[in-house]
Parts: structure tokens; sequence; C-alpha cells
């Protein structure tokens, strides 16, 4: 547990989610002039959870159009592994109008590419996550510095609906310098 500033352990409150506290949390994202409310994970461990979860996800979608925000849902690579025969991120995008915020990294490692996501689902990828993976996938790295592609997956934004990307690094040892390298690596990349 991290400790504050007196040495003492951080009390973090109770997270709240979209199941319980959704309103609320619309209402806190429209007040506070967010451009768009992300789910960043929900139960998918049983095929009625992934059921619930759909639910979760169209009503939170409807309650953001009301209050003039975008919705997203953010994978992992979990989403891409088969439930009792289904693949989750499959059913989210068949039975929701939800948008993505698709973390290619994770869509990677998951046995996914991008580009067919994009062109099975066009439009529906405003927000992207991204950062790279060693050969392995098990590893997180700057982007530019391992086995991602991300020319062509660049060259499909428009396909994608991208409106926004997000240069991200999961736990590095020196974020700054991950970041440096990834946004100068990427800038050439992208040309």
């Amino acid at each position: 547990m991290p400790t504050g500033a007196d040495g003492k352990p951080l009390v973090i409150p109770p997270m709240r989610n979209l199941r319980d506290n959704m309103q609320a949390l619309v209402d806190e994202a429209a007040e506070g002039g967010v451009e768009y409310l992300v789910c960043a994970n929900t139960p998918i461990n049983t095929l009625d959870d992934i059921k619930s979860s759909i639910e979760v996800l169209n009503k939170t979608d409807e309650a953001c159009r009301k209050a003039g925000i975008g919705f997203a849902y953010h994978n992992h690579d979990a989403e891409f592994r088969a439930v009792e025969g289904q693949i989750p991120y499959d059913l989210f995008l068949t039975q929701t109008k939800v948008k993505m915020e698709l973390d290619l990294a994770w869509a990677v490692k998951g046995g996914k590419n991008p580009v067919d996501i994009f062109k099975q689902n066009p439009g529906r990828f405003p927000l992207w996550h991204v950062k790279d993976l060693d050969a392995s996938r098990e590893n997180i790295l700057p982007v530019g510095e391992g086995t991602i592609d991300y020319k062509p997956i660049f060259d499909a934004a428009s396909i994608a609906g991208m409106q926004h990307f997000y240069i991200e690094h999961d736990m590095p040892k020196d974020p700054w310098a991950s970041m440096t390298t990834s946004f100068k690596n990427l800038t050439k990349m992208l040309g």
C-alpha cells in the first residue's frame, strides 16, 4: 500500500462502478466537461457476466448520449479469450453501439489484428492506447522498441474513426524515458 506524506498507508475509498453508480458517474463526467467516459473493466468470467456487462454498457451509453458525452469501453487481452465458446470483445461489438478505446497492444496479444477489427467495425474506435510488446507478448516496452508494427494501424486511423490516441506504458522503470522514447519513435514512424 502506498504511503502518504505523513508516512501512514493511504486509505483508498471504495471504487464506484457503472453497475451501481452509473448515473452519478455520468453526471460527474458531464459536469466536468469530459469528452468521453471510459469503462476500463467489466466482469467477463462467465457468459452471464458478459450478458450483465453488455446490459450495463448499453445503459451507460444511453445515459452518456443523453448527457451529451461519449462513452467507450477499454479492453485488455482477456476480452479476446473465449468464455463458454464466445469471445467477449466480439459480443461487445455486436450487442452494443458503444464506442471503443482500443488498447492496440492488448488486442495484438489477444491474437487480433487491429486493422481487421477496424474494417469489420468502421468508426467504432475513436480512442486508442498505444504501447509496445516484446516477442513473447509478456513485457511492455516503449512504442517502437517492440514487435508491433504501428504503421499499418495508424494508416487505418480514418477507418477506425480515431480521434485521440494515448501513449501508454504500464509501470515502466523510468516513465519519462519511456514516454520520450515512445514519442520519438512514433513521430519517426508516422513521418
